[in-house]
C-alpha cells in the first residue's frame, strides 16, 4: 500500500480504519469516512491519472479537525483507505455496472450511475479512474477488506455507547468542495451543512444545538441542501431507539488549500471553530431522548 498519514499512539487500527477512544467513552462517536488517503499500489488506475486527481473526492484532513472530540468524551473512527478505492459511506450494494463486470441489466441507484457508487468509477473531479472494467470479485474484495470491517467496528462502537449512556450519537463528519455550493455570481456558498435526512435520523434538538454552535461562529449554515445525509446517517438514524446520526459537511474553503489538499489559509480559525462546537455539543449533559 502507499503510504499515508500515521495515527497516534493508543488507537486500535487496521488496514482500512482507525479507531480513537477516550479513556471514559461517552454517547458521542465521531467518524470521518472519507479522509483516508492510503491506496493499494496495484490499484492500477488510468494511465497518467495523477495523484491530486485520485485524492480528488477525499475530505483531506477532516480527520485532524474533529481530533479534539476525544478530550471530550467522543469515540472516533477514522478511515485510512482513500475514498476512491471504496466509499465506506455507500450502501455496499451500491454497485456500478457500467464499471463492474458480470452486472449487466442491473439496475445502478443514480450515485452509481453517475460514476460514484461503492466503488467509484471516477474521481471527485470527474476523471475516469480507470481504462477497465473491474471484475465483480475486485469489486467484493475491496468492500469484504475495507467496507465491511470499517462498519463492523462503527456498529461495536455506537452500541457499546448505547449500551452504557441509553442512547448513542453518530455525527459523521464530511467535506464538500467549495465550487459545489456557489451561488448566483460565484458567491461562496453555506460554510456548513446539516444533514439530517430532513429531521427523520436524529431528535430535531440535535440539528438545534449544532446549528447554534457553527452559527455563534459567524458561519453561514443550510439545512440538507445540497446534501441530507448519506447511507451512514440513513441506517444509524434511528431515534425511536435512541440511536441518532446527523452528517456535517464543511466547506473546504474554510480551511483547505483545495489544489495541494494541504492546510489553508484559514486553517488555524476553522480548527479553532470546530474545536468551539465540539466543546459545546459534548459539554451538554442534557440527553437527546427518544422521537
Amino acid at each position: 500500500m502507499a503510504d499515508g498519514r500515521e495515527f497516534g499512539a493508543g488507537e486500535t487500527d487496521e488496514a482500512a480504519w482507525a479507531i480513537v477512544a477516550p479513556a471514559t467513552p461517552g454517547r458521542f462517536v465521531f467518524a470521518s469516512p472519507h479522509s483516508g488517503d492510503v491506496y493499494p499500489t496495484d490499484m492500477a488506475t488510468a494511465p497518467g491519472l495523477d495523484r491530486t486527481s485520485l485524492r480528488s473526492a477525499e475530505d483531506a484532513l477532516v480527520d485532524r479537525l474533529i481530533a479534539p472530540g476525544t478530550d471530550r468524551g467522543a469515540s472516533l473512527i477514522l478511515a485510512r483507505m482513500g475514498r476512491a478505492w471504496v466509499d465506506l459511506n455507500r450502501d455496499p450494494d451500491d454497485l456500478d455496472p457500467v464499471l463492474i463486470e458480470g452486472l449487466e441489466g442491473r439496475p445502478a441507484s443514480p450515485r452509481a450511475a453517475a460514476g460514484y457508487g461503492v466503488v467509484p468509477r471516477l474521481t471527485g473531479d470527474g476523471r475516469p479512474l480507470y481504462d477497465r472494467r473491474l471484475a465483480l470479485d475486485e469489486a467484493e474484495r475491496r468492500i469484504a477488506d475495507a467496507h465491511a470491517p470499517y462498519h463492523a467496528a462503527l456498529d461495536r462502537l455506537m452500541r457499546a455507547a448505547h449500551d452504557r449512556h441509553g442512547e448513542a450519537v453518530l455525527v459523521d463528519w464530511h467535506s464538500m468542495p467549495s465550487r459545489a455550493t456557489r451561488g448566483v455570481g460565484g458567491a461562496r456558498g453555506p460554510d456548513v451543512v446539516l444533514g439530517d435526512r430532513h429531521g427523520a435520523s436524529c431528535a430535531a434538538e440535535l440539528t438545534r444545538r449544532l446549528r447554534r454552535a457553527f452559527e455563534a461562529l459567524g458561519w453561514r449554515v443550510a439545512l440538507n441542501q445540497p446534501y441530507s445525509g448519506g447511507w451512514t446517517t440513513q441506517r444509524w438514524g434511528r431515534p425511536t431507539e435512541g440511536f441518532h446520526a446527523v452528517q456535517i459537511e464543511l466547506n473546504r474553503a474554510l480551511y483547505l488549500d483545495e489544489a495541494t489538499l494541504e492546510p489553508g489559509r484559514g486553517w488555524s480559525r476553522c480548527a479553532t471553530g470546530v474545536g468551539q462546537v465540539i466543546d459545546a455539543l459534548l459539554t451538554d449533559p442534557k440527553p437527546l431522548g427518544r422521537a
